[in-house]
This record gives C-alpha cells, sequence and structure tokens, in this order.
C-alpha cells in the first residue's frame, strides 16, 4: 500500500505561514488530506482539499500576511515558484502588473511510497515510459518514485532533469524521496533541453527522469536521448494519447503524424483513401500511460502500433490497471480491435448499412433527409414516435431552444445527433458517419473544404463553431487546418458522432 514518506512535514509548510493562519490550520482535523493553501489579497485564505474547498477565516488576507510568506521562503524563480529546502512543498506567487506579489498558493508536497507498484514490470522492463493526465492526478509522485525505485533497488545511474525543483525538492539537497538518484536543477525553464541532453553528454545515465516535456525543443532532446539508448521516464502536457496526436509539437513523442498520398493501385491494395495519415518515426516512447485517478490508469504497450491503428480509422484500446478496496492491483488487459477498412465501409461499429435505422427528425427537413438515404441506397425509416425510434436527429438551434423537451426524448434510451444546420450536405454528412460509408477522395475533399471554410468564418467572427462527424483520418487533417489558422482546437463527441469543434 503506498504510503507518505515520514521527510515530508507539514509543519515546516506552516511555519512559513502568518501566526493567525498557521494557528487555525493546526485546529482541522483532516491535515493529511491537505492540498493547497491559498492567499489572495483581500480575499478571505482558502485551503483546498482533492474534492472540496473550505473558507479557513472570517479576515482577509492582508499585503503584511504575503510579505511574510514572501520573506520565509527566500527568492521566487522565473516560473514565480520557491520551495523550502529539502522539502517537496510549493509556493506559487501571482503577480500584479507591476510585478508585485498579490497572491500565493502553497501546495502540500508529499513523496508516497508504493506508488509506483502499478507499474513495476513497465519501469523494470528498461522501456522508456511517458505519464499523461490532468494536474494533481500523481504524475510528479510517480515520476519521483519510479527515479527511487530504479536508483536504490536496481542500481542504475538515474539522473533526474527536474526543471522546478517539484521532483527533488528545493535546495541544494535533494529530498530523500528521490533516493540515490542524482538531480540537475535547471535555471530556467527555457534551458531545460538543453539541461537535458548535458545530462546525458557529461553524466552517462542510464534513466533520465524529466517533469512536463511541453515544447518542441524538449521534443527534439527526448528523441535524441532515446536514440542513445537511455531509459527515458517522462510526463508531457494533455491527458490522451489523442491529445498528444493533436498536438503538432509534442506529436514527434509518439512517432509524429505525416500526410501521404497514395497511388491509385496502392490505395486499391490498401483498401483506403489516396491521401493517408501515417506515423512518420519510431515514436520516442515505447509505453505511453494515462492517469486516470489516483489508482487507475490505462497503459498503451506498443505506442507505434497503437498510433498506426489509430491513424488507420481504429480505436486506441488500452490494458486497465486499477486498484481494489485492498491495495491490490486489478488487470484488465486491452480489446483486440479490428482496425481494417472494408472497401466500401469502415468497421468502427455503430449502424451497418445493411439494417432499416429508425429515425425521428426532430426541427430537421424530412424530405432533405429521404433524399440524401436514397442518395446512398440506404434503408431508413422516418418515425413519428421518438419512442419507436433508433436515433433522434435535430438541429443545434433546437438543442439551445429546447434543451428540456430533448432530455425527455432522450429519456426513452434513444441516442441523439445535433446537425449545425438544416442543409443537404450537414445531412449527408451525418448519414456517412452513422453508416460509416466511406466518402471517397471527394468526401474528403469536402470535408477539408469545410474545415477551411469554417476556420476562416471562426477568425472572422470570433466564434466557436463545430465540423460535421468525421472518421479519426479525416479529423486529424481538420486539426491540422485548424491550427495551421492559428486556432484552438479539440474533438468531441463519441463513435460515429465524433467532430471537431474550432475556437478562436
Amino acid at each position: 500500500m503506498p504510503s507518505a514518506h515520514p521527510a515530508d512535514d507539514i509543519t515546516l509548510l506552516l511555519h512559513v505561514l502568518p501566526d493567525r493562519i498557521r494557528a487555525l490550520l493546526a485546529s482541522i482535523s483532516d491535515g493529511a488530506q491537505l492540498l493547497e493553501i491559498v492567499l489572495d489579497l483581500g480575499r478571505l485564505p482558502e485551503i483546498r482539499y482533492p474534492d472540496r474547498m473550505e473558507m479557513l477565516d472570517s479576515e482577509p488576507v492582508s499585503r503584511a500576511d504575503l510579505k511574510h510568506v514572501v520573506e520565509r521562503v527566500g527568492r521566487f524563480s522565473d516560473d514565480n515558484r520557491a520551495g523550502i529546502e529539502r522539502t517537496l512543498h510549493r509556493i506559487s506567487a501571482i503577480r500584479n502588473r507591476l510585478g508585485e506579489i498579490v497572491g500565493i498558493t502553497c501546495r502540500v508536497g508529499r513523496a508516497v511510497i508504493g506508488t509506483v507498484d502499478i507499474l513495476r514490470d513497465v519501469i523494470e522492463a528498461s522501456r522508456s515510459l511517458l505519464l499523461l493526465g490532468r494536474p494533481g492526478v500523481g504524475k510528479t509522485t510517480l515520476l519521483r518514485e519510479a527515479a527511487r525505485v530504479l536508483a536504490d533497488e536496481f542500481g542504475k545511474r538515474v539522473v533526474i532533469v527536474d526543471t522546478s525543483n517539484e521532483i527533488g525538492g528545493d535546495g541544494d539537497i535533494p529530498h530523500p524521496g528521490i533516493g540515490r538518484a542524482r538531480r540537475m536543477q535547471v535555471p530556467s525553464v527555457a534551458r531545460q533541453h538543453a539541461v537535458m541532453i548535458e545530462a546525458v553528454e557529461n553524466h552517462m545515465p542510464e534513466v533520465i527522469v524529466i517533469d512536463e516535456i511541453g515544447t518542441e525543443a524538449e521534443a527534439a532532446a527526448a528523441r535524441t536521448i532515446a536514440e542513445r539508448g537511455v531509459q527515458l521516464i517522462a510526463t508531457a502536457h494533455g491527458n490522451t494519447l489523442d491529445n498528444i496526436l493533436q498536438n503538432p509539437t509534442l506529436a514527434d513523442l509518439v512517432g509524429g503524424i505525416q500526410a501521404v498520398t497514395l497511388s491509385d493501385e496502392e490505395a486499391r491494395r490498401r483498401r483506403t483513401k489516396k491521401t493517408v495519415l501515417e506515423r512518420k518515426a519510431p515514436p520516442t516512447f515505447e509505453v505511453l500511460v494515462e492517469l486516470q485517478s489516483g489508482g487507475r490508469l490505462a497503459v498503451h504497450h506498443q505506442v507505434a502500433e497503437v498510433v498506426d491503428r489509430v491513424l488507420a480509422g481504429g480505436e486506441a484500446s488500452a490494458e486497465l490497471r486499477q486498484r481494489d478496496e485492498n491495495g491490490g492491483i486489478v488487470v484488465t488487459p486491452a480489446e483486440k480491435k479490428e482496425t481494417a477498412p472494408e472497401p466500401s465501409r469502415r468497421r468502427q461499429g455503430g449502424v451497418s448499412a445493411g439494417r432499416t435505422v429508425r429515425i425521428f427528425p426532430y426541427g430537421v427537413s424530412r424530405s432533405r433527409l429521404e433524399r440524401a438515404a436514397e442518395k446512398f441506397g440506404l434503408r431508413i425509416e422516418i418515425v413519428n414516435d421518438p419512442r419507436r425510434a433508433d436515433l433522434i436527429l435535430t438541429l443545434k438551434s433546437q438543442e439551445k431552444r429546447q434543451p428540456r423537451r430533448l432530455r425527455e426524448l432522450q429519456a426513452h434510451g434513444v441516442r441523439c445527433h445535433v446537425l449545425r444546420s438544416n442543409t443537404g450536405i450537414q445531412i449527408e454528412n451525418f448519414l456517412r458517419a452513422t453508416f460509416h460509408l466511406e466518402g471517397g477522395q471527394d468526401g474528403e475533399q469536402q470535408a477539408l473544404g469545410e474545415a477551411a471554410a469554417v476556420a476562416e468564418k471562426v477568425l472572422r467572427q470570433g466564434r466557436p463553431e463545430e465540423l460535421a462527424p468525421q472518421p479519426p483520418s479525416v479529423r486529424a487533417l481538420q486539426h491540422q487546418i485548424g491550427q495551421r489558422a492559428g486556432l484552438v482546437t479539440e474533438s468531441k463527441g463519441r463513435g460515429p458522432y465524433r467532430r471537431v469543434v474550432f475556437y478562436p
């Protein structure tokens, strides 16, 4: 069972706080679960736990309170972080336009022993490992424990590249939670990639541990390190593999993506479109782990195979690992999914083009729906009773205007699909996605043309816009179009209704 390291003394953090706040914190009963103490000028002090937050006092934070903390933690680095020597506690500052500190976040740092056992087999196999997950889910804690186990139990030469002293704690002597691993501090965030290369060239490591790879230079440095045969254990910005694939800066960590135009003969042999997405190079990391919560994670063991499957239109099925109530580890193997597309439609689950589908159109033109179905040779039945329908088809305007009515309809267990507009092209795209029809080169070019037009509209009007649902390979190209236009993009929805959204 994971347990806190004895060196993590919260009293050292409390010592830097004003007397009245320290006295109040000493009286709380669940200090072991305390996550953060927030002091913002003119506001009541807050304490935060993983699942809630509470006001600590009835007296607002003053400039004297903030000054008290700043004088006891020393100098803040260029990322506005400071620490307490030989601890993992972190103090982060918020500044006004004049550079004066007007807010402080005191985060309780804990080295948790035993967290790495859920991934011990992966780490022991000397395979490079990339950790993803939302902030606070435990990525850095897992990095720290992996470094300690590899250095102390396996006797490996481990070097930690510690940009903000998150892994090894503040001060020149690192926290004992990293064991015998060595720690290289980084003078500024912009220098992380250079220190990564320096670690390889100067100190002969067998393992390098890095927190938060986030720039193109750092991704390139990681590839250089991996090509020299050094095991990498790192975290990156993103929650899932899909996030990494859609991020042009970080996609290289999993092999990168390139659009390839096939010859007619090769396209027929592969039974796919002429323009396809392929992986550019071997992945930097062999294993990718998505931390979903403190005791639950998804493991992609063969990143190269998973990325190839996703780019071919399949799904990124992962092995699930979870702690049970007794601290044991339950492993659910990844599902085996077919990825090869059929000549005329993709096998991605959902609706077969050979069966009759009952559709209840809510605000959608029935005549246009019938014409589109006839054009594709599909068997659909338009029904008047939503309880008899397999699917509800409605408009975005109806979704906004009558959300209660739609919720009532969906309460019958019927799926709902929302169109952006009541046009023939939107309805045809809906049918392609629902029945997994191959749009061919014309359909793909139409989807990319739509992306370009919508990108221009978002830039002009400054409002988010959704594209029509598309298969993964087309969505990836649409993401590239949006990002080249300087927009923020994301995929939303599930299964055949998954679509790209452009944000200004």
